[in-house]
């Protein structure tokens, strides 16, 4: 057998997302990734334009620049952040909240209905892949603990 998982993740991740693109292009007007960046912001409390900018793994300039767009989109508010100095804590407004809801459950739909197609139950495709996020996250995790402590 070919060993060739890695070459067949990339493809699937990069098929999954011009999917995803596509879909929410058609469906909402609105790219996957303004959706991820909403998402991030109301789903997974990424409250600040620098936690943000990690979080996608973008550009803080790149972030701010998302930002203003969804600004003027009305979807997201921008506020000082508790804390002073140069923070700014991000929230999305109920457009926001409405459009991530509906986005959600458009992509879930839509992905549940490719994992049938595939022959794969849900339920098992679903905790497979939770077991390689978490695979990944605890390796990310010891690799930057060993980094740390080889400083």
């Amino acid at each position: 057998m070919l060993r060739d998982l890695s070459f067949q993740l990339h493809i699937l991740t990069a098929r999954l997302d011009r999917a995803a693109d596509r879909i929410l292009l058609v469906e909402q007007s609105l790219s996957y990734s303004r959706f991820l960046t909403l998402f991030a912001i109301g789903e997974l409390g990424a409250g600040t334009q620098r936690g943000l900018a990690q979080h996608l793994g973008v550009s803080e300039a790149s972030v701010s620049r998302m930002i203003n767009a969804l600004v003027e989109a009305g979807l997201v508010v921008v506020e000082p952040h508790r804390i002073p100095g140069n923070r700014n804590q991000l929230g999305l407004t109920r457009a926001g909240w409405k459009i991530v809801r509906r986005c959600r459950t458009l992509l879930e739909n839509r992905l549940a209905e490719v994992v049938s197609m595939s022959g794969v139950p849900y339920a098992r495709y679903v905790t497979q892949t939770r077991r390689l996020v978490a695979a990944l996250d605890g390796g990310n995790r010891k690799k930057s603990r060993t980094r740390r402590e080889s400083e």
